[in-house]
């Protein structure tokens, strides 16, 4: 278990079910109207706006592996205007159509690993990744405070950053869309759909059974692509701190598991002061106010309802804030059970630190093979690393015919 020491919780989170309008939503039904008023908080201020779909969109293969893997090419944007990027597909068998896991993390060097990639293909899962900062650039403040700052490397670094927060967005999808705002994470996202585009064409991917999944930036990047793109059946993101899944109106200190390390959760401050790219400028005037922000997380998760989400989290991942995202996950919950899916959404919270280990892609394993072939879940979800600590939200799912 880890300790709380601080809970510090700036408001309830705010209700899903009233509209714009003061109305209570009544039926099922109106959850896809509601849904599009939440888009505009959740998605528009909280991202800077979706990246546009496609006018042109091509798939070519680059190496065709008897074995594994294969690259493909996709092309796509504007017409007479595109970008390229590489997806790198692990097949589980030849000449079927397989449930097929997408992530962005092509970036992030573990995501490659054999012991990674075969705990899919064992299971008759494909695998296909790709790296998202091809379409935007990730730069970490943090990471250019080195000896080494003055060079031109880190210099040019900071002129992205500086860049950015002027207005002027940099990458290739800034590049196509020169006059729009939408974030680093807009971009990455876009880059799930247009691999989703790609399988449909290829044919090695049951269609009926896509997963997003990635990790930490990763992860929310694949919490907005399942909100985005409804292909997707299954939505595991992993880890993915503020601008994701947690809380941000509610910051916590508390002890890890080992009895010892103190931390703190990752405000929306911090966003801003070390990863500027990530998140819609509009969000920065809730900096310190996050109790008058129009949404919190569980309006994301919601928009995945009624498909499967599958949020996966560590319990000495204090920055993540944990209990954060379970109360977001709670109040999505609700929006769930308003659209008779309780059983679609899953969250589960191992021992350990901030990774995405083998241990999250067995979870993940497990939750598509029961979609898919009605395998039982085993007994880890819904099982917190913390003291009972009461709901942040007093409202309830209405009564829906």
């Amino acid at each position: 278990m880890i300790k709380i020491l601080e809970y510090n919780l700036r408001g309830k989170l705010p209700d899903p079910f009233v509209f714009e309008n003061g109305e209570r939503l009544k039926d099922k039904s109106d959850w896809e109207k509601r849904k599009r008023e939440i888009y505009k908080s959740a998605i528009d201020l909280q991202y800077g706006g979706a990246v546009p779909e496609p006018e042109y969109f091509d798939v070519e293969p680059v190496y065709i592996n008897k074995g594994n893997p294969s690259v493909y090419r996709i092309t796509a944007g504007k017409i007479g205007n595109t970008v390229s990027f590489d997806i790198t597909v692990f097949k589980a068998e030849r000449g079927k159509a397989l449930p097929t896991v997408i992530s962005g993390d092509g970036c992030f060097g573990y995501a490659y690993k054999s012991e990674y990639v075969n705990t899919f293909l064992d299971h008759g899962i494909n695998f296909v990744i790709f790296n998202r900062t091809d379409l935007m650039p990730d730069i970490a403040r943090y990471n250019l405070n080195t000896p080494e700052k003055e060079s031109g490397e880190y210099k040019l670094a900071e002129s992205i950053i500086s860049d950015y927060e002027k207005g002027i967005r940099r990458g290739e999808l800034a590049r196509i869309y020169p006059n729009m705002k939408f974030s680093a994470i807009s971009a990455w996202a876009w880059g799930y759909s247009r691999a989703v585009d790609a399988l449909e064409r290829l044919g090695f991917a049951d269609m009926d059974c896509i997963a997003f999944t990635g990790h930490s930036r990763g992860a929310k990047t694949a919490m907005l692509a399942g909100a985005l793109d409804e292909r997707a059946a299954i939505v595991n993101p992993n880890a993915a701190c503020a601008g994701g899944c947690s809380c941000y109106r509610l910051v916590i200190k508390a002890i890890k598991e080992d009895g010892v390390t103190e931390a703190t959760s990752e405000p929306l401050s911090n966003i801003f002061h070390h990863f500027p790219l990530w998140l819609g400028e509009g969000m920065r005037e809730y900096i310190d106010r996050e109790e008058n922000l129009p949404f919190d997380s569980h309006y994301l998760k919601a928009m995945v309802a009624p498909r499967v989400l599958f949020v996966s989290e560590a319990g000495s991942d204090i920055m993540a804030n944990p209990v954060g995202s379970w109360q977001t996950t709670m109040g999505a919950l609700e929006v769930y059970k308003f659209l008779g899916a309780e059983d679609k959404l899953l969250w589960y919270m191992r021992d350990g630190d901030h990774s995405q280990n083998l241990e999250d892609i067995g979870q993940l394993v497990n939750v598509i093979r029961n979609y898919k072939y009605g395998e039982p879940l085993n007994g880890k979800y819904f099982k917190t690393k913390f003291e009972d600590v009461p709901l942040a939200f007093d409202w309830r799912a209405p009564e829906s015919k």
